[in-house]
């Protein structure tokens, strides 16, 4: 049983007149007596609440920073109407900071015998999965002095997936993939290192592109055409250890890199090429292998997900293997990590000739902007000593890409808003460079 504020203001008020004008036991009991008789018949008409029958319907999934819909359908089996407030309870999580109380909650009214729809609107501030805890629900009796509570576990799972921000950045990288294929109008041949097919000659043309032999069987000069080769495996590596969970400004190293490694994904697609994901630090945390063309980013979003930097050391052979075991030989293999000087000297180094013997290898991280800004600052004492910091932190990072090009490692170091365009930019380079 619960006591309404109802009831505390009626026992209040009636309590004022016995204490001022006849405090006794007598007057006391005389006015709690039949409060007391009206909360137990107000209980007793109260709607029961374990007899409840609760359904779920709506989103089962929703990309990160935008809602989604969970409705609740309540019938009341009962020949009393159901006057109850009903909380909806989710991880906090679920909801923007200070937006539970008033989405979670809802005032409820249901005759005997029939059902209501209840829609919670749902705002995640994670990835992950987000499951429905349980329903509280208190029915008020008619008089409103007392109510029946009690819990009912309603399972609903409501899976928040990335938000693939870097999406505004696929069209740009189209138009100068559709160049690479020579399927534009230019005054130059298409770069590439597969031939696509022959074309009448117009000014401007390279003449090292003209085919003499197919030239002399026709009365115009023809030129061939080229195309960067298909069909090429790209294995994106994601670090999921501890480095990766450090965050950089609002956006922890490990969402970056998911995002980058989704327009990638999606930019080598429509290269034609084959598109692998390892997530991996002491063991495989999550895999993509094998997907069509046409599958494979949307199985990529469902694989990241429910994924999470785990707070160990990555194990770099360990990944090696891994990476090895998934890549066919010439494959490009991409490897999203810190560039943090002791895990890669320690760690990464030792194990880099093992890839680069067979395969590309791409290292892409993420740069803090607050470093540039310390670096930057003056005026004060602590500005000066923020400043040599960031020096000193700058300078390691570009040792460390330097042991990593020595290597034969294209690196690529951007913060994480301009992750993913640099990292697509990148594999466009090696597509024309002809090294994929």
């Amino acid at each position: 049983m619960a006591l309404t504020g109802r009831a505390a203001l009626i026992a209040a008020l009636g309590s004022l007149p016995v204490a001022t004008l006849a405090p006794s036991w007598t007057g006391i009991l005389a006015v709690n007596a039949p409060l007391s008789l009206a909360i137990l018949c107000d209980y007793a008409l109260a709607a029961p609440v374990r007899k409840l029958q609760f359904t779920r319907s709506g989103d089962t999934t929703v990309r990160l920073g935008e809602g989604a819909q969970v409705q609740l359908t309540v019938t009341n089996p009962s020949r009393r109407r159901l006057r109850a407030q009903l909380r909806d309870a989710w991880p906090p999580s679920s909801w923007s900071a200070g937006t539970e109380q008033a989405a979670s909650r809802h005032p409820l009214d249901v005759p005997a015998g029939e059902r209501r729809r209840l829609t919670t609107l749902l705002r995640p501030s994670r990835r992950g999965d987000r499951r429905a805890e349980r329903v509280t629900v208190r029915s008020y009796g008619p008089l409103g002095l007392a109510a029946r509570q009690g819990n009912h576990s309603v399972p609903w799972t409501v899976r928040v997936l990335p938000p693939f921000t870097s999406r505004k950045h696929l069209p740009s990288r189209l138009a100068r993939l559709r160049e690479l294929d020579g399927r534009t109008s230019m005054l130059t041949r298409g770069e590439g290192t597969e031939f696509d097919s022959l074309r009448p000659y117009v000014p401007g043309d390279d003449t090292r592109s003209i085919d003499w032999r197919a030239t002399a069987r026709q009365s115009a000069v023809a030129v061939r055409t080229w195309r960067p080769e298909r069909d090429r495996h790209i294995l994106v590596v994601l670090d999921t250890g501890r480095t990766s969970a450090g965050r950089v400004g609002d956006v922890p190293r490990l969402d970056a890199a998911m995002d980058a490694t989704l327009l990638l994904t999606a930019l080598a697609t429509r290269a034609g090429d084959r598109v692998d994901l390892l997530a991996y630090d002491r063991r495989v945390r999550a895999r993509v292998q094998g997907r069509g063309s046409r599958e494979v980013l949307s199985a990529m979003v469902a694989a990241l997900a429910p994924l999470d930097s785990e707070l160990v050391e990555t194990d770099a052979r360990g990944l090696s293997a891994a990476a090895l075991a998934g890549a066919p030989r010439s494959s490009l293999i991409v490897l999203l990590t810190s560039l943090d000087a002791a895990p890669v000297e320690e760690g990464l180094l030792p194990v880099l000739p093992q890839l680069t013997h067979r395969h590309t290898v791409l290292v892409a991280a993420v740069a803090d902007p607050h470093i540039e800004k310390m670096a930057d600052a003056r005026g004060t004492v602590d500005a000066v000593y923020e400043a040599a910091a960031a020096s000193q932190t700058r300078a390691q990072r570009f040792r460390t890409a330097e042991q990593l090009q020595r290597q034969g490692v294209v690196v690529v170091d951007a913060t994480p808003d301009n992750l993913s365009p640099a990292l697509a930019d990148a594999y466009l380079a090696l597509k024309a460079a002809g090294r994929l």
